[in-house]
């Protein structure tokens, strides 16, 4: 089950350095990411959405070449397959973009925008929806910008060692927390 993991961040470009981690960890098989995304809430007050993965232009492109394949082979059919390239090449952006703006697969939009309503301006969350994560080295890794727990689907304790680990402190065997220097 997929792990999802809310960061306050002190600004939007903290965010960005975060998501840069994010993927850097991921490079180094540290961390396995279904969705990453930011919010940053502006100085105005207005709340900005920043997905890691862009469905509509991504699915308008396999749209397009998946057309103009099914387009050409019509198009033999009528003896025109130049024709039936474009307008499949078309037809296919179209339909693609349009399920690409319809889908919404890992971490929910609404939520999304729901917790940037939430952040002071100026300030920004980081959301991960994780599949696997060498969690040591992650949150060493993420330690350094000083994030908050905004919310996880995280088990109490869980959550509660996760909180802990940020702030530097550790669980011992007994499950009470100590100070590390």
């Amino acid at each position: 089950m997929s792990q999802l993991l809310v960061f306050g961040v002190d600004s939007p470009q903290t965010a960005e350095k975060v998501l840069d981690l994010a993927s850097d960890l991921a490079k180094q098989q540290l961390l396995e990411l279904a969705d990453a995304a930011w919010v940053e809430r502006t100085m105005d007050g207005k709340v900005k959405l920043h997905q890691s993965v862009n469905l509509t232009a991504m699915l308008a492109g396999s749209g397009a070449v998946t057309g103009a394949l099914w387009g050409t082979l019509i198009g033999l059919l009528f003896l025109n397959p130049l024709a039936g390239a474009a307008v499949g090449a078309g037809v296919g952006a179209g339909t693609g973009a349009i399920s690409g703006r319809l889908t919404d697969i890992g971490v929910n939009d609404d939520l999304i925008r729901q917790i940037g309503e939430t952040l002071e301006p100026g300030k920004a969350a980081v959301f991960f929806l994780a599949r696997n994560a060498t969690v040591d080295r992650v949150i060493d890794a993420i330690k350094p910008y000083n994030p908050t727990v905004i919310q996880t689907n995280l088990s109490r304790d869980s959550e509660r060692e996760l909180i802990e680990a940020l702030q530097g402190q550790q669980v011992g065997a007994t499950g009470s927390p100590q100070q590390t220097s």
